[in-house]
């Protein structure tokens, strides 16, 4: 039983049952969820949420995600924008650009993306250098 201060929240609220597409589903269109979202199988597309991703083993998207964090153990082709952390397993293959605030990569994981990161980095920050020879910096 709940009682009065821990009522159950309706599954479309944002904390919701995460959303899914599982193995062996082929998915063409755009996505936008307030909840986890967690791929199985193949979506060419776009994904916004404002919760999480997940690309399983198996999984696999092409396309444009905006999404806090997200988990990859899957592949991954596009334009990747997280305001928070990216995790990259082992199994892990992302082609394409990235904007991060945090990244995390586990040996093994393939990572052939041009990589914006720090805080803001989804939206504004940009990579410069200064003087020839001189390592990038933040600005």
């Amino acid at each position: 039983m709940f009682s009065d201060n821990k009522k159950p929240r309706p599954m479309n609220e944002f904390g919701g049952q995460p959303n899914r597409i599982e193995k062996n589903t082929k998915i063409k269109g755009d996505i936008t969820s307030e909840a986890d979202f967690r791929i199985d199988g193949k979506l060419e597309g776009n994904v916004t949420t404002s919760g999480k991703v997940v690309i399983g083993k198996d999984g696999y998207i092409n396309g444009k995600v905006e999404c806090v964090n997200a988990d990859i153990e899957g592949r991954f082709n596009g334009e990747l924008m997280v305001k928070d952390l990216l995790s990259l397993k082992s199994s892990a293959t992302i082609e394409g650009t990235v904007s991060v605030a945090k990244l995390a990569v586990e040996p093994g994981a393939t990572f052939n993306a041009a990589c914006t990161m720090g805080k803001g980095a989804a939206s504004t920050t940009k990579m410069q250098s200064t003087k020839k020879d001189e390592p990038a910096k933040a600005s």
